[in-house]
């Protein structure tokens, strides 16, 4: 049987075999990756977009529902105002 001190000097290991797997292979994909951006000259902005360049220059989301009584809206966003607290929410859509 294998005892507890057997098992953490085994844990310990496995961990740094671990660590040293991770940085051998962070290293390698950070090179094949340096070589397809060189190949296809890629820029920033093909590999990462801003999710905040979607939405328009504002950043603001449309309003989705409205009261027909007051002409308040909410987009849906957030905690529910009074007006549509506990209704049915498709009598209220724009």
């Amino acid at each position: 049987m294998v005892s507890y001190t057997d098992l953490l000097a085994q844990r310990e290991q496995l961990d740094q075999q671990i660590k040293d797997a991770i940085q051998r292979e962070k290293a390698e994909g950070i090179a094949q990756a340096k070589v397809i951006i060189e190949r296809y000259k890629l820029e920033v902005g093909d590999l990462f977009s801003r999710k905040s360049a979607t939405r328009g220059a504002s950043g603001k989301v449309p309003p989705k529902y409205r009261n027909p009584s007051t002409g308040d809206t909410w987009t849906g966003r957030g905690k529910a105002p009074k007006w549509i607290e506990g209704r049915d929410r498709t009598s209220f859509t724009i």
